[in-house]
């Protein structure tokens, strides 16, 4: 086993320069024809972390990035390790109202941002002070700007960075409504590498000469997690402005990509591509997928087309990304593990607790509760939150399951409602709150319910306010320009009323169980 592991690397900054010295002419970055070495990406991203300075900004501040995905995008990670400021990635695909609460909530002060997206910041009601500085061809323009900035590729300008400085902080929907952003420090990025090299496991491994395709974006946890591994290892990612199938399928053909990370249903859109075959995929030698379980027919077909390693990673941004892992190994057509999420890592700990936060005997459900390493910093600004979820050292998911005698840990169904569709999180409470906004409802229920496609998707319960019931389309209308794509509402429902139990308490489960009667794991 030729596994590539740097354990003296712990942060960020040292990544960086430990492969410009080692591995200045490997590729780091290849995104659309271009190419960024390990030596450009530590000189250029020196660059940017001396202009984040020169622009007056102190480490701990907020640096976000509106963009899809590119080398720019790295080079701003590295720089903000660098500066000791914190990154806060921005879903592009969000509307303008969701990114102003991003960017108010955290406080950015600096925000780098594609052309592409200057109408959704001009239409941002913030009236917080911003840099805005623009990538593409301006991007060498500004770097250029400040007179610190030409100080040579071996002066990083951080201050003193450790292994739990903050480094990143990215977004998620929440149960209240409102996304809250998730604190990460160096360490997340580094401890189930360590944990995996410690005992000699190669159930996700890095080998010289990897080419990995990054399937997930970055402002996911899952997106900045597998390119971090890859650039810890010194290996070249390959970046894609935005997941397409058939481009994603002639990268792996064209590049010899040898490695992805990818959410089940990318994996079926690329499956399901004319013409394409085993031929398109001979130098895949390892799939690592997250975000939803992949079903048997799914897994069966892979593995005839694919034909590499499996490896399904569970967890959370509050986890670090994947802290628990079905590995190659089991990853085996009918069976039984096939319905687990898979094993903890070494060094995690996983328990399920009762309502009373009772630990309960392997085979009982109830909630998943996971210590890692990796865990998060903090909610920003949500001491509350964060004592809710981080509990002595112990993140509480908010999925109900069980673990077996073996130490499997088989998720059966969300504690805290949350959907998956296409590998993203939407929370019910986000869309009710904008749907009952409309005039014409007076109130509103979202579940999810299973989608062969996608997972799942949103189904919306609607009562009418009397006289005045809307449409289907007066209400896709009215959530376009407020709710990103992936949160609308396939299906809209009127209902005369709300089920509720005698305190009250809307009966979420009655409707929502509905469309999971003939399933065994009520998540998709």
């Amino acid at each position: 086993m030729d596994q590539l592991h740097h354990p003296q690397l712990q942060t960020l900054v040292r990544t960086a320069s430990f492969h410009a010295e080692h591995r200045p002419a490997t590729p780091a970055v290849l995104c659309e024809g271009r190419t960024l070495t390990y030596g450009q990406l530590h000189r250029e991203s020196n660059r940017v972390a001396h202009a984040i300075r020169a622009a007056g900004l102190e480490p701990g501040d907020r640096v976000a990035y509106l963009g899809k995905e590119s080398e720019h995008y790295y080079e701003v990670l590295f720089a903000c390790a660098k500066s000791g400021t914190v990154l806060v990635p921005v879903n592009w695909r969000l509307t303008a109202p969701e990114v102003s609460h991003i960017l108010e909530d955290s406080g950015t002060r600096l925000l780098f941002l594609e052309d592409e997206f200057g109408p959704v910041v001009e239409r941002l009601p913030s009236e917080a002070p911003r840099t805005i500085v623009a990538l593409g061809e301006h991007f060498p323009a500004w770097k250029a700007t400040h007179p610190d900035t030409d100080l040579g590729s071996d002066t990083d300008p951080a201050p003193h960075v450790t292994p739990d400085t903050p480094v990143a902080q990215l977004y998620t929907s929440g149960t209240t409504g409102l996304p809250k952003g998730v604190v990460l420090a160096h360490r997340s990025f580094f401890a189930i590498r360590d944990a995996l090299a410690s005992e000699g496991l190669d159930w996700i491994d890095w080998r010289a000469g990897d080419i990995a395709l990054i399937g997930i974006p970055g402002f996911h946890i899952g997106g900045l997690w597998w390119a971090t591994q890859n650039f810890n290892a010194g290996t070249t990612v390959v970046a894609m402005r935005a997941f397409a199938a058939r481009e994603a399928v002639g990268l792996i053909r064209d590049l010899g990509i040898t490695t992805i990370c990818v959410v089940p249903a990318m994996l079926r859109m690329m499956l399901t591509e004319p013409g394409v075959g085993a031929k398109d995929f001979t130098t895949v030698r390892k799939t690592v997928y997250g975000g939803s379980p992949i079903s048997e027919a799914l897994l069966e077909e892979s593995l005839a087309v694919v034909d590499c390693e499996f490896a399904q990673i569970y967890g959370l941004t509050e986890t670090g990304n994947t802290a628990v892992c079905l590995p190659p190994a089991d990853h085996v057509p009918g069976g039984s593990l096939m319905q687990a999420a898979g094993r903890p890592y070494p060094g995690v700990r996983g328990k399920v607790i009762d309502d009373a936060g009772r630990e309960l005997p392997p085979g009982a459900v109830g909630e998943v509760c996971l210590a890692t390493p990796a865990h998060m910093v903090e909610y920003w600004n949500l001491p509350e939150k964060t004592a809710e979820t981080l509990v002595d050292g112990w993140i509480h998911t908010g999925d109900a399951g069980f673990i077996d005698e073996d130490g499997y840990v088989f998720i059966r169904d969300r504690i805290k409602d949350a959907i998956l569709v296409a590998g993203e999180n939407v929370y019910p409470a986000e869309i009710e709150n904008v749907l009952e906004g409309h005039p014409g409802v007076a109130e509103a229920v979202v579940v999810g319910a299973p989608d062969e496609r996608w997972g799942e998707y949103v189904h919306a319960f609607v009562v009418p306010v009397p006289e005045q019931r809307p449409t289907r389309r007066d209400l896709h209308t009215f959530l376009v320009p407020r709710l990103a794509s992936f949160k609308l509402p396939a299906r809209y429902e009127f209902i005369d009323s709300v089920p509720r139990n005698p305190s009250g308490k809307i009966l979420r489960r009655e409707l929502r169980d509905r469309f999971w009667t003939d399933s065994v794991r009520k998540v998709n």
